[in-house]
């Protein structure tokens, strides 16, 4: 329903182009909804012809008649730019904007509320993770565990889930059971958790006391229990903050995150 009511919005403003110029700020906002409900449910090929329509927008007359529509230009399109690269897997050529993402965030520091910063700081130490280089992920991420905890309680359990995976690709075995109960406290926080929520937080609760090896076995049991909702439409929120079933599947499988994303991505792509 999110995605058709999205869609009904963009195309208002599809079927009467006059109406950006009058209502800019309104054909930001739903453009930003459709490319969102787009990359919540894999739409792929529609999510990439939405942000090739976005993206052109930004470089009109409308998109930059003020500063405010300049700001939320720039932080919807960074945030589907890093979308699109989360979803194909190709964490390296997202890092590839980084610089250009810092530069907006300092150029636009008056104007963007904290929120709009910490989801952009969640999706880069994504990326950063995603293509292994965990150390620098886990920078971002304490941006956001330092900050306050007051804000997108899921954002903050999604950070210090992350963090912890994060410790774990690096076999810090000696703060795995601290940052276990961390990410638990905060998940006993979160209501309305979705099943692949539940079946995450059952596995850090039962494996709380044991090391990064001992966990491996844990890790393929849990694969077994969430594999079957990757493709269940009510199971996306989990997916939209991080592919836990692919994060998974690498340590099951050997195989590193960004191949395996890539591959499902590939496969979409010639159904």
């Amino acid at each position: 329903m999110y995605y058709r009511y999205s869609k009904k919005w963009a195309d208002l403003f599809k079927n009467d182009p006059m109406m950006i110029t009058v209502e800019t700020g309104h054909y930001i906002k739903g453009m930003h909804n459709l490319l969102t409900a787009n990359f919540d449910l894999r739409n792929f090929k529609q999510f990439d012809k939405y942000l090739a329509r976005f993206e052109r927008f930004t470089f009109s007359k409308p998109a930059n008649q003020h500063d405010n529509f300049r700001m939320q230009a720039f932080v919807y399109l960074t945030s589907a730019k890093i979308n699109q690269h989360l979803m194909k897997g190709t964490f390296g050529d997202g890092l590839k904007l980084v610089p250009s993402i810092e530069k907006g965030l300092e150029e636009f520091d008056m104007y963007i509320d904290r929120h709009r910063v910490l989801v952009i700081q969640y999706k880069t130490a994504l990326l950063y993770f995603g293509n292994g280089n965990y150390e620098l992920s886990i920078d971002y991420l304490q941006k956001i565990i330092n900050g306050p905890v007051d804000m997108r309680i899921d954002l903050q359990c999604y950070a210090r889930l992350l963090h912890l995976m994060a410790h774990f690709e690096m076999g810090n075995d000696a703060i795995i059971e601290s940052l276990i109960k961390s990410v638990f406290r905060f998940m006993s926080r979160m209501e309305n958790l979705t099943v692949v929520e539940e079946e995450m937080f059952k596995f850090l609760r039962n494996n709380v006391y044991e090391s990064a090896e001992k966990l491996k076995p844990g890790l393929k049991k849990l694969l077994q229990s969430i594999k079957q909702f990757e493709t269940n439409r009510f199971e996306t929120r989990a997916f939209s903050y991080i592919d836990i079933i692919s994060w998974v599947e690498s340590k099951v499988y050997g195989k590193k995150m960004s191949v395996i994303i890539h591959e499902k991505y590939m496969q979409s792509r010639h159904r």
